[in-house]
């Protein structure tokens, strides 16, 4: 059975923004690694559109970049969105009941489902349906924007952190 797993990059006040902070070399190879290892994705609507990125060819490319699009590419996507009528390759639209697809992909998938966007986790976190909270805490402070957690926090339990790069901690939660 599948464990699905929601992970950002996170300001040290709580905020997620990849366009004022992003990772570092040795985390973005990190992030290369667990793409490498998923089963798969399920993505909210925006989120899945900033990723498509990775769908083109980029010729300025270095090799950590290129060795992430294999990756992604490769993995089966699932986007829930109420106003996207199509998707890109590899990629499932999930329309109707969240959380009757999602039991259905945990039940389907051996390994580990990422969440992207905090919109998508709150809502499969108020079904129960997260199995997973990784926090890459960056240290910057930004004051404003969207919040790691975009609705009620839930009661969790810290099962271990270490340290990635020079300047990041990954936390790791689960459901208390």
């Amino acid at each position: 059975m599948a464990k699905l797993v929601f992970g950002m990059n996170q300001s040290l006040d709580g905020y997620v923004d990849h366009m004022a902070f992003g990772p570092s070399p040795t985390l973005f190879r990190h992030f290369i690694g667990e793409a490498r290892a998923q089963a798969g994705s399920v993505y909210g609507r925006r989120v899945y559109e900033l990723m498509r990125y990775w769908d083109d060819e980029h010729p300025e490319w270095d090799e950590d970049r290129q060795a992430f699009a294999a990756a992604w590419r490769r993995q089966p996507k699932w986007v829930v969105s109420r106003t996207l009528t199509s998707v890109g390759p590899n990629a499932s639209l999930v329309e109707g009941d969240l959380a009757g697809a999602m039991r259905k992909l945990k039940a389907e998938y051996d390994g580990e489902i990422e969440v992207a966007g905090p919109d998508l986790a709150r809502s499969l976190t108020e079904l129960g349906l997260i199995d997973e909270y990784r926090i890459y805490l960056h240290p910057v402070v930004l004051g404003h924007g969207t919040p790691y957690f975009a609705g009620p926090r839930p009661p969790l339990r810290l099962m271990a952190h270490d340290r990635i790069g020079e300047d990041v901690i990954r936390l790791r939660y689960v459901p208390a």
